[in-house]
């Protein structure tokens, strides 16, 4: 059953008491060079020298189909195609940005990309990877393992295990850290919870509920840092989540199916 929100239920409540926790230190990530926007050096113009020579392509994953299509944004045309293993989920690019990975979520694989010809390369066996995240430290690949209901952490460039967390709820999905690097917020689809999971003592250190038949999707951290938002493609809006108090703070409503989450460029 689709449920709606009460009018008083939406509203979105004052953040300025949010704040920063003093215990939000992820060692080893770099700086934040602009504490009210976390974003900053991801503005227009701001490319990493990594990055500099490589083609401006699309990757899209065709989970039907088991294949990956390369467009051409300036043109709009296929530029490439290849075949994977079976149900390709994301394609998410490695912490340094030299390999994109695609998740083979039902093949129990990934397959690097090489970015700068856009040519496949090795697939390494790797169990139940529907999403991928990198620690802000570049020390593990984060293997969202969904059905298994883990948080693999993994080399960044071999996959081999580290270490795992298991996690209690289900559906985990999406996620992202809060501004000083030290905490993972992660969503559970089926189970309409929120995790709070610790990168510095590798367990989860709070769970929240949000609602009945939520459908917790991408996750994204407020340019001061000082909240998170969700997508709930049910609720069809954007929660407003503290990630220090780890509460609920708000609500904003947008549109039907509310799912995917991105900051502008400014």
């Amino acid at each position: 059953m689709h449920l709606r929100l009460k009018p008083f239920t939406v509203i979105l409540f004052a953040l300025s008491a949010a704040g920063a926790s003093k215990d939000d230190v992820l060692p080893g990530m770099p700086a934040v060079l602009n504490p009210s926007d976390i974003y900053s050096e991801d503005h227009a113009g701001k490319l990493s020298p990594v990055v500099k020579n490589f083609p401006a392509r699309i990757y899209v994953p065709n989970s039907a189909s088991n294949t990956v299509d390369i467009i051409d944004p300036a043109t709009f045309k296929i530029v490439s195609h290849f075949a994977v293993g079976k149900q390709p989920q994301h394609v998410v690019p490695s912490w340094d940005l030299k390999t994109l990975w695609v998740l083979n979520d039902l093949g129990d694989s990934v397959t690097k990309v090489d970015p700068m010809t856009g040519m496949k390369g090795e697939t390494l066996p790797v169990a139940d990877p529907y999403n991928m995240y990198n620690t802000p430290d570049g020390k593990y690949s984060i293997i969202v393992a969904e059905a298994q209901k883990r948080l693999d952490f993994r080399n960044p460039e071999t996959m081999k295990l580290a270490f795992s967390i298991k996690v209690p709820c289900k559906g985990v999905d999406h996620m992202d850290f809060t501004a000083g690097g030290r905490y993972a917020i992660a969503s559970c689809e089926f189970s309409g919870e929120m995790l709070k999971v610790d990168l510095v003592e590798h367990k989860v250190a709070a769970k929240i509920f949000l609602r009945k038949d939520a459908k917790p999707q991408d996750v994204k951290t407020a340019p001061d840092g000082k909240v998170m938002y969700v997508a709930d493609m049910i609720s069809d809006g954007l929660w407003v989540i503290d990630p220090y108090k780890f509460e609920k703070v708000g609500f904003i409503p947008t549109g039907k199916g509310a799912h995917g989450l991105y900051a502008s460029r400014d």
